[in-house]
């Protein structure tokens, strides 16, 4: 991939995150965006769905209709379960193409868990072990040997990069972390509405769901066990907030013995130094939440002295559409390519 621009297809271009993807890749100064796929509104404007995008873009087309020698990454933001279908009847056909899967189809090494979680029978097993599970920190060095890259879950995002260097350094207990995580109401999908229709005040309430367990779970484990060699014990639940954008994880752990807060904020502004997206935030402020992430590819990381002896509080912030989505496999591709990882997402 060494030309000026690499020629770009998405599927799935009219749901919430493909129109982020659609509306940052627009203003990307090395992507050529040659088709914009989708089921239904064949032949309109991308414009119709999403004012903010004012370039002139190709109209929505079928994916039947892409020329794929040509095209050098598809994005995918489909339902679990299509993106596989898709990528098994490309992979081999075409060397060219590289895969940012926006789904949960390649997250998972073990396609048993997938099949737990997900209630689907996997389509492309021999493809798992030629995918990538990426957040974009955590995966910088190796990403660019993966024809597939796995774009992780909004929740785990959240979760996963405070977590993840600091259970690797051993400086909390790996015991009784409590995850609790507040979402936007996009997390679900644009048919929201139809999914939990029984609830009369969908759009002004806040709800727990999936408390027995949710599919995010899986990730997290396989994340987890896979930086720290250990089997970390947490409890995570989701919740929808009445917003359109924005994730808020709280987090509540005990200090290892020996530890301070002092020592897991350097820990993370150290682990993080290098990274543009990850913010630190060591001042004491009144509230925290996704005021200063919303519409940016940023997670604001700030941390507490909690309300127990010995524990700390953690409050991750991103949008779930951008670094959550759209923003992180746009950072993504930045990295497959050896490009600077906010290269149009500043």
């Amino acid at each position: 991939m060494s030309k000026n621009k690499l020629n770009v297809a998405i599927a799935g271009a009219t749901g919430y995150v493909g129109l982020d993807l659609v509306y940052l890749l627009s203003k990307h100064p090395k992507v050529n965006l040659m088709y914009l796929c989708a089921q239904r509104n064949i032949g309109k404007k991308i414009k119709i769905f999403d004012q903010r995008i004012k370039k002139k873009l190709p109209k929505i087309t079928n994916l039947k209709n892409v020329k794929w020698k040509n095209i050098d990454i598809l994005f995918l933001t489909l339902p679990n379960g299509q993106a596989q279908k898709i990528i098994s009847k490309l992979f081999y056909k075409y060397q060219n193409i590289k895969f940012i899967d926006l789904s949960a189809d390649f997250r998972l090494k073990n396609t048993n868990q997938y099949t737990k979680w997900y209630k689907l029978k996997h389509k492309a097993k021999s493809l798992q072990n030629k995918s990538l599970y990426s957040i974009s920190e955590l995966s910088k060095k190796k990403i660019k040997n993966y024809k597939i890259i796995a774009n992780p879950g909004c929740y785990p995002t959240s979760i996963l990069l405070p977590l993840v260097p600091l259970l690797k350094s051993k400086l909390l207990k790996k015991d009784n972390i409590i995850i609790d995580s507040k979402s936007g109401y996009s997390g679900a999908g644009k048919n929201f509405g139809k999914k939990y229709k029984s609830l009369k005040n969908i759009f002004d309430s806040t709800f727990a769901y999936s408390v027995e367990g949710h599919r995010h779970k899986a990730e997290i484990n396989q994340e987890l066990n896979s930086f720290t060699n250990q089997k970390i014990h947490y409890v995570f639940n989701p919740h929808i907030i009445p917003t359109y954008r924005g994730i808020l994880s709280t987090i509540y752990a005990d200090l290892a013995p020996k530890q301070s807060i002092n020592n897991i904020i350097n820990c993370l502004k150290l682990f993080f130094k290098n990274h543009t997206f990850v913010k630190i935030n060591s001042n004491k402020k009144k509230q925290y939440g996704t005021n200063d992430v919303l519409n940016t590819n940023n997670c604001e990381i700030s941390i507490c002295k909690g309300q127990l002896k010995n524990q700390i509080m953690i409050f991750s912030a991103i949008d779930n559409l951008v670094k959550g989505a759209a923003g992180q496999a746009i950072q993504n591709m930045n990295l497959i390519n050896n490009w600077k990882d906010n290269l149009g997402l500043k």
